[in-house]
């Protein structure tokens, strides 16, 4: 079911991949769980992407993301690293900006030397440091905005013109924005990734992964990712299409809640620094106000005076738990689970410290999180 930018994303989210079952008539798609399909027309098979839970999802991701096609896979390292993996060949070098999840950092450093692939991280704050780090064999641009967990802002344009120039391929970590605030294909990235797991998910039940890019690069992506193996099953395809169709509802709550909790935190004694894209005093704010034309993101990260554990400890309504993007808020320390397999130097030198907290905000009453907060400071 084609349907062009025009359309609003909300009838997007509802309609696009989702025709719904053509053979009783009802509105919602089947599951199609068979693993054995007859090869007259098409050879269909799980892992070749190409079964119609997994293209539903697909042809409704890629218009969401503004791209002309998508794929989805089983979980978000598993679209990241297919789709770098498929740009890279030995003997090639990419530069990652320097605030990564914690998950893509570590993958770097244990993984792509050993295939003879060289990486520098920059940091990317001022897009010409991706400029300078440019090698004769360079030949991809990481960029992850907001960041994960501090909330940095990368210029896009800035980055897609540097690669342009230099006739290089430029792939983001989208996940803290969700397709629903920041479309990068906009901007002139060439590859989007999600970790679907958070926000096109939605309720912290499911584990999938997401790349949109040109339909010319999703063939060189979908050549590695059938030798991968990364796909997913009908079942969870078909939760992660139930999802979608309320993503734009579910984000634009979260967005309304996280600033009204941010603009509450920033006026809070017993908190130090507070970051979050939508507040004036983020150093990234005029980009972020630019680039995420949808919403600031239901994500901030802040310092406290107090230990970290016990605040978590008393908090009623937020919960302590790994991952993000679901409809109940979620808590974390950083140095504990996102970003606990990097170095501590490096953390320390990103200003991830002991203080640190990241919170994920759910749907709920914003009011009712500000009292939480509140009391357990």
């Amino acid at each position: 079911m084609g349907m062009t930018k025009s359309v609003s994303k909300l009838t997007q989210s509802v309609h696009v991949g989702s025709p719904g079952d053509s053979l009783f008539g009802g509105v919602v798609n089947p599951i199609f769980p068979s693993a054995a399909y007859n090869y007259d027309e098409v050879v269909r098979y799980p892992r070749y992407y190409n079964t119609p839970n997994q293209l539903a999802v697909a042809e409704k991701m890629a218009a969401l993301e503004h791209g002309e096609a998508a794929l989805v896979f089983s979980s978000g390292m598993a679209a990241i690293m297919t789709s770098m993996m498929a740009m890279l060949r030995a003997g090639d070098h990419i530069i990652f900006q320097r605030e990564l999840y914690g998950g893509t950092h570590h993958a770097a450093v244990h993984e792509l030397n050993r295939y003879g692939i060289t990486y520098s991280m920059v940091d990317a704050h001022d897009p010409q440091n991706f400029e300078r780090a440019i090698q004769k064999n360079t030949r991809v641009l990481y960029l992850e905005t907001p960041s994960n967990p501090l909330l940095r802002i990368t210029d896009m344009a800035a980055v897609a013109r540097i690669a342009k120039k230099h006739g290089l391929v430029t792939l983001i970590d989208n996940t803290f924005a969700s397709p629903v605030n920041q479309n990068p294909i906009d901007f002139g990235i060439d590859i989007v990734t999600h970790s679907g797991t958070k926000y096109i998910g939605g309720h912290s039940d499911l584990c999938c992964g997401i790349a949109v890019a040109s339909r010319k690069l999703m063939e060189t992506i979908t050549a590695s990712a059938l030798h991968f193996g990364g796909s997913l099953d009908a079942q969870t395809c078909w939760l992660v299409e139930r999802s979608l169709k309320t993503i734009v509802l579910r984000v634009q709550q979260q967005n309304k809640n996280a600033l009204k909790i941010a603009q509450f935190l920033e006026a809070e004694s017993k908190v130090t620094n507070v970051y979050y894209p939508g507040l004036r005093s983020h150093p990234g704010y005029a980009i972020a106000k630019r680039q995420m034309p949808g919403g600031f993101g239901g994500m901030l990260s802040f310092d406290i005076k107090t230990d970290t554990a016990r605040f978590i400890r008393k908090l009623k309504y937020i919960k302590k738990a790994v991952s993000l993007g679901g409809v109940e808020s979620t808590i974390t320390e950083p140095v504990k689970t996102s970003h606990a397999k990097m170095p501590e130097a490096e953390r320390k030198q990103q200003g991830i410290t002991q203080r640190l907290v990241r919170l994920s905000v759910g749907i709920e009453e914003a009011d009712d999180l500000i009292q939480d907060i509140k009391q357990a400071l």
